[in-house]
């Protein structure tokens, strides 16, 4: 086959994973800096893809302008989600955290599968068909999109922490929380805050991601699981390797089901997890402890 092909395929798949990329932004977000992991993400990230298939239905939204409408809806679904329940578990087992969590997560899908029922939704999208020429390769309109959105959603969150007092400062609580404390900030609303950001970035993520999937309840732990492999092989709570672990996720995924067979994606998803657990325990871009 011309390496043309090969371009192609890999290209799909970067663009792909920049989405995954985005929505394991969301889960390194809450990690790093609350330190509680978030085993409801898959299942929010569900909801931001019904929430951009409803502003879709009924307002005829495209979901690259319904995503920053779902995920002001996440962000305040999140932020209050932290401030009545897991900020009262912050504290406690990890074992109790993983309950709790658990158990948000059973809520969230079974009432999505009692409001939309186990069948497949879409959004479809004027340029659904259109392809792009660039150079050699030929990509499509939506994935193209997806991905540069994903890309200024990730920019615009890294601009946030690296330049905003209130990321700035919430970057204080995740490097030393005691010490943040003994200078006034207040931990719970900005753990709360930070929860709520993770959340909003995770359902613009879902948003974006009805341009490549159809939305289905079913879907949510598969999400989860593979955010978890995204922030593990780019190191857990670094934001730059969420987004790098996406990317290789996405292009390893994209490559098996062209070259190989669509049922060993998930096959080579674990052996890229393997492999970086082996190499280099702390993830591609993560720190030593």
């Amino acid at each position: 086959m011309p390496i043309d092909y090969y371009l192609n395929i890999a290209a799909s798949g970067l663009l792909a994973g920049l989405v995954y990329g985005l929505a394991a932004l969301g889960l390194s977000v809450i990690f790093g800096v609350v330190r509680v992991v978030n085993f409801a993400h898959g299942e929010m990230m569900v909801a931001g893809m019904y929430g951009a298939v409803l502003l879709a239905g009924y307002a005829g939204l495209d979901p690259l302008l319904s995503a920053p409408i779902v995920a002001a809806l996440l962000f305040v679904c999140g932020w209050g989600l932290q401030r009545g329940l897991v900020n009262r578990f912050v504290e406690r087992p990890e074992h109790m955290q993983f309950i709790l969590l658990l158990g948000i997560a059973t809520i969230l899908v079974n009432g999505m599968l009692m409001l939309f029922g186990p069948d497949s939704r879409n959004v479809m999208v004027p340029y659904g068909f259109d392809t792009l020429e660039i150079g050699p390769m030929l990509l499509d309109a939506v994935r193209v999109r997806a991905g540069v959105a994903a890309i200024g959603i990730a920019v615009a969150l890294f601009a946030f922490f690296r330049f905003t007092r209130t990321g700035k400062a919430i970057r204080a609580c995740a490097d030393n929380p005691l010490g943040a404390r003994v200078v006034g900030l207040n931990l719970d609303g900005l753990y709360a805050l930070t929860f709520g950001i993770g959340a909003a970035v995770v359902g613009a993520a879902g948003a974006l991601m009805t341009l490549l999937v159809d939305a289905r309840p079913q879907l949510a732990p598969e999400y989860t699981l593979l955010s978890f492999i995204i922030v593990i092989v780019g190191g857990l709570g670094s934001l730059p390797g969420a987004l790098l672990g996406g990317v290789l996720i996405g292009v390893s995924e994209t490559l098996a089901g062209f070259l190989l067979s669509p049922s060993l994606k998930s096959l080579f998803s674990y052996g890229v997890l393997i492999l970086v657990l082996l190499l280099r325990p702390q993830g591609l871009l993560g720190k030593r402890s």
